[in-house]
């Protein structure tokens, strides 16, 4: 590097200057007092401020190469490559794209340009399960951050998902979010000087929503919240449910939510895959955060979803599925299929028993209250058995919940939420506790604990002692299906989770899939877990850990695996690396569950082509036959005529309890295996009539969302220019394998198209690095897949995954160091080479050129932001440097593939590299002209996405700084031909 002679106190942003011994680039927020520096080539964990009034401050030059750093042929490839994936200020007009460690599809950013449309963003994104909302908010967050708009970050969620989230924030967004939660609140506050909030605008939170919404913490949150909130499962916060803790629970969730939009300058995104549970009244309160209009207006107008349209982004799977023809994984099918199993006699026997219990105890009541308990104790037991005898036996030795209840009203409301599984209910990550049963025969009678209800207990007795003489596979006939499901779903290499209802069924199921599918002589033995609401949610990571990663001593988690969990896990969780089958053990009395449930293995970053479903059901179970005839069945045949999936009406309940009613108080079998013949057939009817009039209703208004007018082949057009400008994948992966090569890697090609590489021979530095990124214990060798995701502990083949941008960052850092710093095997590219090859029939040389430019950025309020930016081209001249004839630019790229057909003496090539560098004085003009018509073009790009987003435009300009930056120098000379054959 070289200084100038005079200091000045005036840099622009990009401007480069010399101070403590070192070059630095100047960044935004600088001041004349205070400039805020980053090292040349450094990263932003290496930003410092720096006061020129008191330490020596001048401006500097990018020092060009010298004629000793010569390289081979493959060294400017090398070079411009790790440049480019080392940018973190891009150019481009998507100003996150640069920094995050995720490859968005295009689809995934019409919600980024949706939200680059609001002065204040507010949107619900709606999309289905496993298309990746947590990418679309992270890409709107990342964004808004980056440009300025948003100082801080909070994400609101449930604690189970609290530390996924943070995970990905920081993995793949780049944002340390601090976690907050019961269990690191005294931490947090003990860290937090006297007197001060554990919150500040400007920090990044992932905030418990149930912890923060109690009195004791919320009024400090709502002072010093930052301003964007994302809200996870943003329908948990509005559920319909008015009865006891729940109602709390939600009342105060709702109560947050509403205190945080309230303040019309805070960015709120709220995300959920289930906006809608079919019910008004929680939808229009869910969407009035965003605009209080939204909660009024008729939605059956023009002008009522144009409104919406504004606020509102929802995607099913077909709407984005091609968006996955080049190779990404995405499933490109879900394979669904039912089930059914007979019950064995003495099963039969006992459900018939309890059917008839039911029958007496409720038309046996005293008064509307206590027939309204009895109804819901006899129709939890009737769930739990066709469960599992394990879930019978509990639910008979637990008490009902309904017992509290004081009106008929009271109960309906407790036994919805505790034996239904009601839409809007709340999360399902505490909801697999198993209902009870006993009840006091006459509820406030004085003759309680007579005769009769010596009798009532005796019986109930009875039943559990049938239900435990089920257990196993010989008399439970459902068990025995699952197995044998099982089996053949590992056979044919699928990796399931079986999901259950009840607590009691999932570790009964465990216990017998572990004993059967590893007795003794098994040639190919099962790994077996279970994961229930019972462990809490570090301690549900930490199982799933242990069955899919690996062990202490680092071998591969087993490849037949089985994963039993109940609904605690079918909302959030990421399971799609790990299982790519699931199998409904018990059926969900409600449709969305199990399209949750499937969304766990059905999603981005699956790596088998065709996922599969399963569903088991009792072929002469009533209550199976009901619910897959009212509610499951229906549902899919909508969703497979309309291609829309509707929540279930509010009808539903209503329909569910006249349907039971027939079955359980005058005896009536509906014929389950003739769909849509029941007893109450009307009711059902109205059913099926509300739920298609909804689905024709929402097929009609999804023509007017806003997420329609965005046209993602445009914005796909501005993601692969600023992609090409990054660097493209194809080149991230050659220059992945030929570094590693280079530093002792070995790295070896592996079935999938990815290959592996050894790290114990890697210069130490870059080895420290890749163990920090992926753990101590990661497998090894390290395994790089050409996907743009990756299973834990390994890598993708992507410029932003942390071991790809970790092994960029050696490759510059170790080229750009002065030679003689670092051994020459750790130095694979190099600033300077000569190249004697047929590519060329004239003198030809390369040069590696980086641009800085100052962006002035239109802000929301009216002002312009200044922002650095920085571009990396290759421009190729033939000739000599006084009378260059510059090349095209593809033809310039095109060099980069040149191979030697000759050596080149050292000697010879240092005097001509020598020449060229003293030259290049005289072809600084056109390099300073190209800068220029670069800035033009990326000017153009910003103007056409923010013109897309209806952005502002006033102010927007892209202006170069300083002369170009000469990173390589590389000259091609032809290589002589010799004829040959015969006559040569």
């Amino acid at each position: 590097m070289t200084t100038a002679a005079q200091p000045t106190r005036q840099y622009a942003v990009g401007s480069l200057v010399h101070a403590r011994g070192r070059e630095w680039v100047v960044l935004p927020d600088s001041t004349p007092d205070l400039l805020v520096l980053r090292p040349l080539g450094g990263a932003d964990d290496d930003i410092a401020g720096v006061l020129p009034g008191l330490e020596t401050v001048v401006p500097a030059t990018f020092a060009p190469p010298t004629p000793s750093d010569l390289g081979d042929q493959q060294a400017a490839g090398l070079l411009r490559t790790a440049l480019r994936i080392g940018f973190r200020s891009g150019a481009g007009p998507f100003r996150s794209l640069a920094s995050i460690a995720v490859d968005p599809r295009p689809y995934q950013l019409v919600p980024l340009l949706m939200a680059l449309r609001q002065d204040t963003v507010r949107l619900l994104i709606a999309d289905d399960v496993g298309i990746g909302k947590t990418v679309e908010a992270g890409l709107i967050a990342a964004e808004l951050l980056a440009q300025g708009d948003a100082r801080g970050l909070v994400v609101l969620c449930s604690p189970a998902l609290a530390e996924q989230w943070r995970a990905e924030l920081y993995g793949k967004f780049g944002v340390d979010a601090r976690l907050v939660l019961p269990s690191t609140i005294g931490r947090l506050e003990r860290e937090t000087p006297y007197g001060q909030s554990v919150f500040r605008p400007d920090g990044a939170y992932v905030v418990s929503t149930d912890f923060i919404k109690s009195p004791r913490h919320r009024e400090d949150f709502l002072r010093h919240c930052p301003d964007l909130v994302i809200v996870d499962e943003a329908h948990s916060c509005v559920s319909d449910t008015t009865v006891g803790a729940s109602a709390r629970s939600s009342q105060q969730r709702y109560a947050l939510l509403r205190a945080l939009a309230d303040r019309t300058d805070r960015h709120l995104l709220l995300v959920t895959a289930t906006p809608h549970s079919g019910k008004e009244e929680p939808f229009r309160r869910l969407i009035g955060l965003l605009d209080d209009r939204l909660a009024a207006v008729p939605f059956d107008t023009d002008a009522g979803r144009r409104l919406l349209a504004e606020f509102f982004v929802q995607r099913r799977r077909a709407d984005i599925r091609e968006d996955f023809q080049d190779g990404a994984h995405f499933p490109s099918s879900r394979d669904t299929a039912e089930t059914a199993y007979t019950l064995h006699r003495d099963y039969k026997k006992l459900l018939d028993e309890v059917l008839s219990y039911a029958r007496e105890t409720v038309r046996a009541a005293d008064g509307a209250l206590q027939q309204r308990q009895r109804w819901w104790s006899t129709l939890a037991l009737l769930r739990t058995l066709s469960s599992s005898p394990a879930a019978a036996v509990q639910s008979l030795n637990t008490r009902a919940g309904v017992e509290e209840a004081d009106t008929p009203a009271e109960a309906d409301r407790t036994g919805e939420r505790t034996v239904s599984d009601p839409a809007d209910s709340e999360t399902p990550e505490s909801a697999d506790a198993v209902p009870g049963t006993r009840l006091p025969t006459a509820t406030g009678a004085p003759a309680a604990g007579t005769e009769a209800d010596d009798q009532e207990k005796a019986r109930l007795v009875a039943m559990a002692e049938s239900a435990k003489k089920l257990y196993g596979p010989t008399r439970d006939a459902k068990l025995k299906k699952l197995i044998a499901t099982v089996s053949d779903l590992l056979d044919e290499g699928y990796r399931p989770i079986v999901f259950c209802r009840y607590i009691a069924t999932a570790d009964y199921v465990a216990d017998h899939l572990k004993k059967i599918l590893n007795k003794k002589g098994t040639e190919h033995p099962v790994a077996v877990a279970s994961v229930t609401g019972e462990l809490s949610p570090d301690q549900r990571v930490t199982r799933i850990a242990e069955l899919t990663g690996t062990d202490e001593e680092g071998n591969p988690a087993p490849e037949r695996r089985v994963l039993v969990a109940t609904d605690c896990l079918s909302e959030g969780v990421n399971l799609q690396e790990s299982f790519d089958a699931v199998l409904h053990y018990d059926l969900a009395w409600n449709p969305t569950r199990h399209e949750q449930r499937e969304g766990r293995v059905d999603r981005f970053g699956q790596r088998t082509d065709v996922v599969k479903a399963l569903t088991l059901y009792g072929a002469d179970n009533p209550v199976d036959g009901i619910v897959l005839n009212v509610l499951l069945r229906k549902h899919e045949r909508i969703r497979r005529v309309t291609g829309i999936s509707v929540p279930v009406p509010q009808e539903s309940e209503s329909a569910m309890q006249a349907v039971f009613e027939g079955l359980i108080l005058r005896g009536e079998r509906s014929p389950y295996e003739q769909e849509g013949l029941f007893a109450q057939e009307e009711v059902a009817e109205q059913l099926e009539i509300a739920w298609q009039s909804s689905a024709d209703r929402e097929k009609r208004h999804r023509s007017r969302y806003a997420q329609l007018t965005i046209k993602k082949d445009e914005v796909a057009a501005e993601v692969d220019e600023v992609r090409a400008a990054l660097g493209t994948g194809e080149e991230v992966r050659d220059f992945t394998r030929r570094a590693l090569g280079a530093l002792r890697g070995m790295p070896a090609a592996t079935k999938q198209g990815g290959f592996t590489a050894h790290t114990d021979a890697l210069p130490q530095g870059l080895r420290d690095t890749i163990a920090h990124a992926l753990g101590p214990r990661h497998p090894r060798p390290v395994v790089f897949h050409d996907a743009p995701s990756a299973p834990r502990g390994e890598a993708a083949l992507t410029r932003t995954d942390p071991v790809v941008a970790a092994v960029a960052r050696f490759v510059l850092d170790a080229a750009l160091d002065d030679a003689g710093k670092v051994p020459e095997w750790q130095r694979p590219a190099r600033r300077c080479g000569v190249v004697r090859t047929t590519a060329v029939e004239r003198n030809t040389t390369l040069l590696l050129v980086r641009h800085r430019f100052q962006l002035n950025l239109p802000a929301r309020d009216g002002s312009v932001r200044e922002q650095l930016a920085e571009d990396a081209r290759v421009v190729a001249y033939r000739g000599r440097p006084d009378a260059p004839e510059w090349l095209p630019e593809d033809e310039a790229v095109a060099l980069l593939e040149a191979r030697a057909t000759q050596n080149t003496d050292p000697r010879f090539a240092a005097e001509h590299i020598a020449e060229i560098l003293a030259a290049l004085p005289a072809i600084m003009p056109e390099l300073r002209d190209q800068s220029a018509e670069l800035g033009r073009t990326l000017e153009a790009s910003h103007r056409r996405v923010r013109t897309a987003s209806r952005a502002r435009l006033a102010g927007l300009k892209v202006v170069p700084q300083g002369d170009p930056d000469i990173l390589g120098v590389y000259h091609y000379r032809p290589a002589p031909t010799f004829p040959q054959g015969v006559g040569a």
